[in-house]
């Protein structure tokens, strides 16, 4: 082993290992109540296992709906402490209402106290020894990059930014006459010994160029390999850490983020995607049937004026066609041209805003899911005159039509209301990751995060 390795857990390391020990410290400090008090609604033991597996799986669900699996949440107290609120509050409701696979209800009530606070106590403690212990710089990754001195500056701000945990401690210039940046230059001839005496653990090469193609470094690096050193590519590191595509606005070079998922020609998965869909959208529309005459009436007064809006929007193989809304903005918004909608968009009706907000707005677009020109799942559909303009500057912008568009999405759930082409180019990145990684359960993921923005009122 080329150094002796500190501690340093990977973004889904810390993703299991926050699930893992929320459960069992949960677990833990129930028994402990039942040991010592006269505690007797949940009892840990073989014969009712599944009274456990089924708070286990309370407990991580919730807790990924209030977001406490998201690692920026989970370093911040008072968001962390709100979250274990909510947490335990719904796990606590579902788990009393649901008899048949959990303990009968106590008739003291004293006893529900109890299992509230119980789990209450366990997260909190645990998630401020997470804060203290696991989410300090103690941590940190040691990385050595390998790139031009012309970018490494860009390139080190842009992965600290995403991921924080990354303590970049030098660099081996790619270029023959490097210039001056803030990363310390390490010679090539004496990188063995900075990579043992700084405990690097990680080797991030960007585009090979110049002089790194020479035989020696490979053999080098193949060297480091074998002796536990971790080697990546620095879009990969970026991939696994953003959850987007490192493309930007003159990328043309589509094979660079191919193979694209199989499960796009994956019949089974097609398949499931479809009766999804269909079932989904008859639900959300007895849902909206429901509640459109309660809408409709506010409308009346709110927005006065029409209920339902349609605007045409391009489709998979960029194929045109009808979406439907529930109108959020003034009457003749654009009788001035077609323009991006802001955060603070004047155009939107204070009705609007609450309908935005909650995602109501979207919901007479299952009809448009039943017909078939969307999916519950997708790229969300653009307008024809957008598309053309941001396809000009962005060659990859139309990559995004080789699915169907969907009701949420990846880049939804990730990013905030695009306004101008930097925030599209942002979104095409986290698109172009679902359709390279679209999966059942990125999908499932994507369901419960868009279930997370409703209740947090976080749409746009």
């Amino acid at each position: 082993m080329i150094s002796a390795k500190k501690i340093h857990f990977e973004i889904s390391e810390r993703k299991i290992l926050l699930r893992i020990l929320d459960v069992l410290f949960v677990v833990l400090t129930l028994a402990l109540i039942g040991h010592f008090l006269q505690f007797d609604y949940f009892k840990v033991s073989k014969t009712n296992y599944y009274w456990t597996l089924v708070l286990a799986l309370y407990i991580n669900f919730f807790g990924t709906i209030f977001e406490m699996y998201n690692l920026q949440t989970a370093s911040n107290r008072f968001q962390i402490t709100k979250s274990v609120i909510l947490t335990t509050a719904l796990t606590v409701l579902l788990y009393l209402l649901t008899p048949f696979y959990t303990p009968i209800l106590p008739s003291n009530r004293l006893q529900i106290i109890l299992f509230f606070f119980a789990i209450l106590i366990a997260l909190l403690v645990w998630r401020n020894l997470y804060i203290v212990f696991l989410a300090s710089n103690r941590f940190l990754k040691k990385v050595l990059f390998i790139a031009s001195s012309k970018e490494i500056d860009q390139l080190v701000a842009e992965l600290f930014s995403v991921n924080p945990h990354y303590s970049v401690v030098g660099y081996v210039a790619t270029d023959e006459t490097p210039q001056k940046t803030k990363i310390n230059l390490v010679d090539e001839t004496c990188l063995e010994a900075f990579i043992y005496k700084n405990y690097v653990s990680e080797i991030v090469v960007t585009q090979i160029k110049n002089k790194t193609n020479s035989i020696e470094l490979y053999s080098e690096l193949l060297s480091y390999l074998e002796r536990g050193v971790v080697i990546r590519q620095y879009k990969e590191v970026y991939e696994n850490s953003t959850y987007r595509l490192p493309i930007n606005f003159e990328s043309k070079e589509l094979y660079k983020f191919f193979p694209f998922s199989r499960s796009n020609q994956n019949k089974l998965y097609v398949y499931y995607s479809r009766i999804f869909d269909v079932v989904f959208s008859i639900i959300g529309l007895f849902g909206f049937f429901l509640i459109a005459p309660i809408l409709w009436i506010i409308n009346l007064f709110a927005n006065k004026g029409k209920f339902f809006y349609t605007q045409e929007r391009v489709g998979k193989n960029g194929i045109p066609f009808t979406i439907y809304k529930l109108r959020t903005m003034v009457q003749d918004a654009e009788k001035n041209g077609a323009v991006f909608a802001t955060a603070n968009d004047a155009r939107i009706t204070p009705f609007g805003k609450f309908l935005r907000k909650t995602r109501l707005d979207e919901l007479p677009q299952f009809i448009n899911v039943l017909k078939g020109d969307m999916a519950i799942i997708g790229p969300r559909p653009e307008r024809p005159v957008f598309v053309n303009e941001i396809a000009q500057t962005i060659p990859l912008y139309q990559t995004r039509h080789v699915i169907k568009p969907g009701l949420t999405g990846w880049a939804q759930v990730n990013y905030s209301y695009g306004t101008n082409l930097e925030d599209s180019l942002m979104k095409l990145r986290y698109d172009l990751y679902y359709i390279k990684h679209r999966s059942l359960f990125l999908d499932i993921n994507i369901v419960v995060k868009t279930m997370s923005t409703v209740l947090f009122f976080r749409g746009q």
